[in-house]
């Protein structure tokens, strides 16, 4: 979870996740986990600013071979 996701945004100051839409996030991930603890795999879930977060899991890893990732749209 990417903490800048949940601050006002930069032209009206209103929440970009309020908590609604938090709780929706969070009972989305708590179900993949369960889906992905049945079928035998699992998920890791972190909070902190994705270029920092990925790196320290690349490093931790030790051996990856390839990271998948998709940019956020924003409107101008």
């Amino acid at each position: 979870f990417d903490p800048r996701h949940f601050q006002g945004t930069h032209c009206y100051g209103f929440p970009r996740t309020g908590p609604h839409r938090l709780r929706f996030l969070l009972e989305s991930v708590k179900d993949l986990r369960e889906t992905l603890k049945k079928k035998g795999s699992s998920l890791v879930v972190r909070k902190g600013k994705p270029e920092d977060v990925v790196r320290d899991l690349i490093t931790q890893l030790g051996s990856v071979s390839a990271v998948a990732f998709h940019e956020e749209v924003r409107e101008i």
